[in-house]
C-alpha cells in the first residue's frame, strides 16, 4: 500500500508557524494591583439626559491619564431611569440602577442623579472639577486577574476576611447618535462604559468568573475592571484592570 507523502515545504513551514503561534494567542492577559489601594470612580450615568455629556468627556480624558489602572480604575454604568424620556440607552441596565440605588440607601437618601460621581463608594463631587483621584498610600492587599481568550477571569486576592468578586468589562470609543429625549440630535461619545457586571464569591482568596465574548459587543476597544468588596457591602476595597486590546494598551502597568 503506498504511503503518503509529506506535505510540501511551504506547508509545513505554515503548520509550524500556526502551532507555535497557539499558545501565544491562547495566553491569558494579566491584571494586578500594588498593595496600595486602587480607587475605583464610578460614574452613573445615561445617554437620555442632558448633563451627562460633560461627565463623561472628563470621565472618558481619563484614558490618557498617568495612573490609569495602577492608581484609579474608571467605570461609567447607565442607569434606565432616563428611558421613559424617549430614548432607551442601549448600555442602560437595571442591575446598574440597582447600585446606583444600594449606594443611596446607605447614604441615607431618598433619590438617586445622574451624572453622579463615586469613589470608593463614597459620593464624590470633585468629580465636577478635579478628575484623577491622589493616589492611595492606604494597604489594601494584592488583587491579580488572569483573562483569557474565552471570558474566564480567574481572580486572587491575598487579603482575609469574606470577600466577593465583581467583573466588568468595559467598552470604550463608542459614538451614539440619540435621537430622542433629552439629548436629541445630539452625538454622544462614551469611555469605559460597563456592558456587563459578574459578581462571585472569593472562597481561600480565589473565584473563576466566566464573562460573555467581548466580541460579542462590536465596541472599538474593550477594557476589564476587577474590584473586591466585603459581602453584602458595595464599598470597594481593591481594584485592578486593564485593556484587552492591542491596539488600546498604552504602556502602563497591566499593559
Amino acid at each position: 500500500m503506498p504511503g503518503r507523502s509529506a506535505p510540501p515545504m511551504g506547508m509545513r513551514l505554515i503548520l509550524l508557524s500556526v502551532l507555535l503561534a497557539a499558545p501565544l494567542l491562547a495566553a491569558p492577559r494579566h491584571f494586578r494591583s500594588g498593595e496600595n489601594r486602587t480607587h475605583l470612580l464610578e460614574l452613573f450615568t445615561s445617554e437620555g439626559c442632558s448633563s451627562c455629556p460633560p461627565a463623561e468627556a472628563r470621565l472618558g480624558a481619563l484614558r490618557d491619564a498617568p495612573g490609569l489602572w495602577r492608581d484609579f480604575v474608571p467605570v461609567a454604568f447607565h442607569v434606565v431611569y432616563w428611558d421613559r424620556l424617549g430614548w432607551a440607552d442601549r448600555f442602560a441596565s437595571k442591575d446598574f440602577t440597582a447600585r446606583q440605588y444600594a449606594y443611596a440607601s446607605r447614604w441615607s437618601r431618598d433619590s438617586v442623579y445622574t451624572p453622579g460621581f463615586v469613589l470608593d463608594g463614597a459620593e464624590w463631587r470633585k468629580g465636577s472639577r478635579e478628575m484623577v483621584p491622589a493616589a492611595s498610600a492606604e494597604k489594601a492587599g494584592v488583587l491579580a486577574v488572569d483573562y483569557a481568550d474565552n471570558g474566564v477571569c480567574r481572580v486572587r486576592y491575598d487579603a482575609s476576611g469574606d470577600h466577593e468578586v465583581h467583573v466588568a468589562l468595559l467598552g470604550g470609543g463608542i459614538v451614539s447618535a440619540v435621537r430622542a429625549g433629552e439629548n436629541k440630535g445630539r452625538t454622544l461619545h462614551h469611555e469605559f462604559v460597563a456592558l456587563t457586571l459578574r459578581t462571585a464569591q472569593l472562597e481561600a482568596g480565589t473565584a473563576d468568573v466566566m464573562l460573555p465574548s467581548a466580541a460579542r459587543y462590536g465596541v472599538p476597544r474593550t477594557a476589564l475592571a476587577v474590584w473586591i468588596t466585603r459581602r453584602g457591602d458595595p464599598t470597594p476595597l481593591q481594584a485592578t484592570g486593564g485593556w484587552l486590546d492591542e491596539a488600546a494598551l498604552d504602556g502602563g502597568p497591566n499593559a
